[in-house]
């Protein structure tokens, strides 16, 4: 049995639909799946409009991504089972996401200045129907319009934190975003902690009073995954795992059913 604990689809940097993800998940015998967009629940959202979730064949775990604030460190949190129509919950998000918009200008505007002719329609047309715009989106543009060989290429020489074509985007506080996730009735876990890159810092989120860790994880190595085991047994909070899909050719995994966890990870979260 195998489940799949961190998805994330077109409404925000995936390159499948919702619906695709859903039935790319079905094809592959996937029992459960947790849809884990960034700052946005849109695709459930629309996911639930077109009567396809809840789903009789698959069971969908509602969720999201949150970036953290943290000055000198990526730290993301995954939440879980949330009741995506939470009234403080949306409130937030839509501040969220009028902040990527203005992120997205200043990006472009960046970007634009350095010589590269890319114009928001380029980029526009590749994100779609997404409201949480991101990086990726640009580099995909710009690596169409021929300027660089690769998504990766871009975020190397342009878009990484504090390039020259970087901004900062707003984020919430660790507390903050583990208050939403409660409110909207869910579990807060830490995602990839190895990528965070400082044990204190995951520790620190620890005693925030997160709920779980994600400790299985595509680019997490044996020896990670161990310590992490360990990390979470010591702490007594759960143990979630994903593969933080994105459809995206050279990343792997890309295509769902590659990587899983137990049946019993999803179950945690199965009320």
């Amino acid at each position: 049995m195998s489940s799949d604990l961190h998805i994330h689809t077109s409404a925000s940097d995936g390159r499948l639909s919702p619906r695709q993800v859903i039935e790319e998940a079905k094809a592959v015998g996937l029992h459960y799946i947790a849809i884990t967009d960034h700052d946005t629940v849109k695709g459930l959202l629309e996911l639930q409009k077109e009567h396809l979730f809840p789903n009789e064949e698959i069971t969908i775990i509602p969720g999201i991504e949150f970036s953290a604030h943290m000055p000198k460190h990526e730290v993301h949190i995954l939440g879980l089972n949330i009741d995506i129509s939470n009234k403080v919950l949306q409130e937030n998000l839509q501040k969220i996401v009028d902040c990527r918009w203005r992120r997205f200008d200043i990006m472009l505007e960046k970007i634009n200045l350095l010589g590269y002719a890319v114009g928001k329609e380029d980029v526009l047309a590749i994100a779609a129907s997404t409201e949480s715009i991101g990086r990726a989106h640009i580099a995909r543009a710009l690596v169409e319009k021929g300027f660089f060989k690769s998504v990766g290429e871009v975020f190397e020489k342009l878009l990484y934190k504090d390039g020259p074509a970087y901004a900062p985007h707003y984020k919430l506080e660790v507390a903050k975003i583990i208050e939403l996730v409660h409110n909207a009735n869910g579990q807060a876990v830490i995602a990839h902690p190895g990528l965070i890159g400082n044990d204190d810092i995951v520790r620190q989120v620890i005693k925030s009073g997160i709920d779980g860790l994600e400790v299985y994880h595509p680019k997490h190595a044996a020896e990670e995954i161990q310590k992490y085991e360990n990390l979470a047994k010591d702490n007594q909070i759960i143990m979630t795992g994903g593969s933080d899909f994105h459809a995206i050719p050279k990343r792997y995994p890309n295509k769902l059913g590659i990587f899983t966890v137990d049946d019993k990870y999803a179950l945690q979260f199965i009320k």
